[in-house]
């Protein structure tokens, strides 16, 4: 009877909590000169990056896909050592009084170290097939 007492009291409190939204179009320039300036250059930074990706390997296929792998490359990067962290604290933190999680963060660890080797040498592997046996 109290848990439906106080389920119905916060079901209350938040109907006589909501207010009206109304839009307005009163701020139409979301970006300023100098952000709208700097977004313009990372573009053309990008374009000029695919291009030259696309001039080393002479052809727009094999630039695009050379140019993903270096950025699944440099981002991967963070992205295992978080990964890498997050198993080694259920391994060493947390599972030290359950041996079910410590099992769980060692294949975590495994399984971002397989991700972060991947992810390092399929570039260098691409590039020398591409480079290599296709000349």
């Amino acid at each position: 009877m109290k848990k439906l007492c106080f389920i119905v009291c916060f079901i209350m409190v938040l109907f006589f909590s909501i207010g009206t939204v109304y839009a307005n179009n009163v701020q139409t320039n979301i970006l300023s000169e100098e952000q709208t300036g700097e977004l313009v250059e990372i573009k053309k930074k990008a374009e000029k990056e695919l291009a030259d990706y696309n001039e080393l390997y002479g052809n727009e296929a094999y630039g695009m896909t050379a140019y993903i792998l270096n950025k699944v490359r440099i981002y991967s990067i963070p992205f295992c050592f978080i990964g890498i962290a997050v198993g080694a604290i259920y391994q060493y933190v947390i599972g030290i009084r359950k041996l079910d999680v410590r099992d769980k963060g060692f294949l975590v660890s495994i399984a971002f170290v397989t991700i972060a080797v991947i992810c390092q040498v399929l570039p260098l592997i691409f590039a020398i097939v591409v480079k290599g046996w296709r000349n």
